[in-house]
C-alpha cells in the first residue's frame, strides 16, 4: 500500500509549476471523438484520471499515444459506441463521452458513474438537456442508453448550473441543426476551454464563461492541436501550502483571475500575496485571521478549494463558517482533520472551524482527491509526522504531488511497501 509521510518543522519556499487543468483535459479528449482525423492535446496532466480516459477512448475505437504531457488522439474510426462500467466506475468524468458520442454518432451507451464520493451528482440534467436536443434515451441495467437521428437545437433552461451537463450539451448541440440556447450555464474557465477547444474545430459558440451560451449546429468538425490551460485548483492547493509554510513560494502556470474569489479570502485572511499574469507568489507570518467561505458555482468560492482552505482556518486566530453548496458530503475531510486536533463541528451542510494553536501528527486516511491533498498540507504544519493512506485518491488529480512539496522544502515522502 502506497502512503505518504509527513513531518513538520521546515519553511516552504521556491517556485512550483502547475500542471494542465485536470477537469479541461479529460472533457477535451471527450470532445476530441466529435472530429475525425488525428487531435493533439498539449500540457495534459500526467495523472491516473487521463490514462483511465485514455483508456475511455481506445475502447471506442480511437488510437491514444502519449509523449511527455503530450496526448494525440486519432478519432478517425470509431468501432465502439459503449463506455463500459469497469472504466467509468473510475471515474465519474467519463461520463462526457455521452454527448460527444451523440454528436459524432447518434449514439451512445454510458455506464451511470463512479468518481469521489462526494455527493450524489445525478445525471439528471445531463440527460434531460440530451432529451430536449431529441435524443431518445433509456436507462436500465446500469447503463445509459442514447440514441437520435435527429439532433435539433433547443432553448434549454439548467436547473443548476451544472459543469458537467454543460459540458454534454455544449458537445452534442455543436452537430445539432440550427441554434441552440443553453440558459443558467455553467460558467467555469473549463467550460471556455472547451468552447474555445470546439470552436477552433469549427464549431459556432458564443458566450462560453456567461451563463447564457448560444450554439449553432455546423455539420462537420475537424481535428486540431490545442494547449490545455493550468489547473487552477493544483495552482490554489499550492498557494496555500505556501501560506501554511511561511513562504516565499512562487506558484506558476496558470491565470491568476481562474481564482479570483480564493485569493481575495486568502488576502482578508492575512496573507500577503503577488499576483502577476501567470503566477502568484505567497507569503505569511503568523497564524491566518478567521475567514468565513461558501462555496458556489464558478465564478463563486470553488468547492474543490474548500477542503484546502478549512486546513488553513484550522490554525487561524479565531472561529469561522464554511458552508458546502455544491456537494453534500464534500465534509468527509473535517472527520480525518479532527484526529489532527482540529475543532471543526458539522451540522449540514455548515461546519463550524474554531482555529486551534497546533494540530498535532496522526494516521489519516484520503476521503477524496482534495479531501486528501489538504491532509498532507495540514501534516506540513502538525506536530510529529502524519501517515496519510489510500492516496490513489490523490494521484488522479495531482502529477508528482510529493516531490513538487519536496521541492518547496517540505519534509515529505511517498513509501511504498
Amino acid at each position: 500500500m502506497e502512503r505518504i509521510i509527513v513531518r513538520s518543522g521546515r519553511q516552504l519556499s521556491g517556485t512550483v509549476r502547475v500542471g494542465g487543468a485536470k477537469n479541461s483535459a479529460l472533457k477535451l479528449m471527450a470532445a476530441s471523438l466529435l472530429a475525425p482525423g488525428v487531435t493533439s492535446l498539449r500540457n495534459v496532466p500526467d495523472i491516473s484520471d487521463v490514462e483511465v480516459m485514455a483508456q475511455v477512448l481506445e475502447r471506442l475505437g480511437a488510437r491514444v499515444v502519449r509523449s511527455d504531457h503530450s496526448l494525440t488522439i486519432d478519432a478517425t474510426h470509431l468501432t465502439s459506441h459503449e463506455a463500459p462500467y469497469d472504466l467509468v466506475a473510475q471515474m465519474r468524468a467519463s461520463t462526457c463521452v455521452l454527448g460527444s458520442l451523440v454528436g459524432r454518432l447518434g449514439r451512445a451507451r454510458v455506464a451511470m458513474p463512479g468518481g469521489c464520493a462526494i455527493g450524489t451528482r445525478k445525471v439528471d440534467m445531463h440527460i434531460e438537456g440530451l432529451r430536449q436536443l431529441g435524443v431518445d434515451i433509456s436507462l436500465g441495467h446500469g447503463y445509459i442508453d442514447a440514441e437520435t437521428s435527429d439532433l435539433r437545437g433547443r432553448h434549454i433552461l439548467l436547473e443548476f448550473p451544472s459543469v458537467g451537463a454543460t459540458e454534454n450539451i455544449l458537445m452534442a448541440a455543436v452537430r445539432a441543426e440550427g441554434t441552440t440556447l443553453i440558459e443558467n450555464a455553467a460558467r467555469e474557465p473549463e467550460i471556455q476551454d472547451l468552447a474555445h477547444f470546439l470552436s477552433a474545430m469549427g464549431a459556432d459558440i458564443d458566450g462560453a464563461g456567461s451563463s447564457t451560451i448560444t450554439v449553432v449546429g455546423v455539420p462537420e468538425l475537424h481535428a486540431i492541436e490545442h494547449h490545455v490551460i493550468g489547473d487552477r485548483i493544483e495552482a490554489g492547493t499550492y498557494i496555500v501550502a505556501g501560506a501554511l509554510g511561511g513562504g516565499p513560494v512562487t506558484v506558476a502556470g496558470f491565470d491568476p483571475r481562474h481564482l479570483e474569489i480564493v485569493l481575495a479570502k486568502l488576502r482578508q485572511a492575512g496573507v500577503d500575496l503577488e499576483i502577476g499574469d501567470d503566477f502568484v507568489t505567497v507569503r505569511s507570518s503568523g497564524r491566518p485571521s478567521s475567514v468565513d467561505v461558501s462555496t458556489l458555482p464558478y465564478p463563486g468560492f470553488p468547492t474543490d478549494m474548500q477542503a484546502q482552505f478549512m486546513a488553513l482556518m484550522s490554525i487561524a486566530q479565531g472561529r469561522c463558517v464554511i458552508t458546502e453548496n455544491v456537494f453534500e458530503n464534500r465534509f468527509m475531510f473535517a472527520d480525518e482533520i479532527h484526529r489532527m486536533g482540529a475543532e471543526v463541528d458539522v451540522d449540514g451542510h455548515h461546519a463550524v472551524v474554531q482555529g486551534v494553536t497546533q494540530l498535532s501528527g496522526a494516521p489519516v486516511r484520503c476521503p477524496d482527491l482534495r479531501g486528501g491533498a489538504a491532509l498532507v498540507l495540514a501534516g506540513l504544519i502538525a506536530e510529529g509526522e502524519t501517515v496519510v493512506t489510500h492516496i490513489h485518491h490523490i494521484e488522479r488529480g495531482y502529477e508528482g504531488f510529493v516531490d513538487k512539496l519536496a521541492s518547496l522544502g517540505a519534509d515529505v515522502q511517498l513509501v511504498v511497501d
